[in-house]
């Protein structure tokens, strides 16, 4: 039941540590006094944190303290989030965030080119693709179809 506010805090805390010298966190599940640690991570201000899962939850959670969404391109609720994503560009500005500080990546869709236009369209960064594992023979052939896809989107 508190998964995500525990989820919710620990990002919060790593951010703390990530970009304080000196880092303090007081939440009702994560709390710590001054620390330090060390070293910082490369990335600045921090490594990107991408909050995946269903629309509208997980959309909620990437603007309140995400860099990115990486929502399901389907799901039980919706049959596709192309239509959801100018929805979630609105709840973006509608809680302060610039919505294209918020990348998208859109997890294991359909194999249409058209839908791989759409999301170029929308503003989806990236595409991650789902592949079963298996043996060579199986999984190769799938590869094959997805990177035609990707010539065809591209040219």
């Amino acid at each position: 039941e508190a998964r995500h506010k525990l989820a919710r805090e620990r990002v919060e805390a790593m951010k703390e540590i990530w970009t304080k010298p000196k880092a303090e966190y007081r939440g009702e599940m994560v709390s710590f006094g001054p620390m330090m640690a060390w070293p910082k991570p490369v990335q600045k201000p921090h490594p990107p944190v991408i909050v995946g899962g269903a629309f509208p939850y997980s959309a909620r959670r990437a603007i309140r303290y995400g860099d990115g969404w990486i929502p399901q391109a389907a799901r039980k609720g919706y049959s596709e989030i192309a239509e959801l994503i100018p929805q979630f560009r609105e709840m973006a500005k509608a809680a302060g965030r610039d919505p294209d500080s918020i990348e998208i990546t859109v997890w294991f869709p359909r194999r249409e080119a058209d839908l791989m236009r759409r999301y170029q369209e929308l503003g989806v960064s990236r595409i991650v693709f789902n592949l079963e594992s298996d043996k060579a023979d199986a999984v190769l052939p799938v590869m094959d179809e997805w990177a035609a896809l990707m010539r065809e989107v591209n040219r």
